[in-house]
């Protein structure tokens, strides 16, 4: 759990239940166990949204390798055809 061993749990509980007497020790276990119990599922979303920001920051930076060998491998895009001019008439002298 937090590193506690099971003689070590035994003695806090043994206290606990000495300073608080036997009526208020499953209240606030309860409570206790509440507390930790939120606590996991914040920092689960606190992780799992690290996570997913440092995903989309290393699929950000892949991007842009990933499209330069695909230009190579494509046809270039289709242009439309430009339009040819008229050849030019030379000026005739009178």
């Amino acid at each position: 759990m937090f590193g506690i061993g099971g003689t070590e749990l035994l003695v806090i509980l043994v206290v606990a239940l000495i300073v608080l007497g036997p009526k208020s020790v499953p209240q606030i276990a309860r409570t206790l166990g509440k507390a930790m119990g939120e606590f996991r599922k914040v920092s689960t979303e606190f992780q799992r949204t690290l996570n997913t920001e440092i995903e989309l920051e290393e699929h950000e930076k892949r991007k842009p390798r990933l499209r330069s060998p695909l230009k190579r491998l494509l046809p270039p895009p289709n242009r439309p055809p430009q339009r040819r001019q008229p050849p030019r008439r030379k000026p005739t002298l009178p």
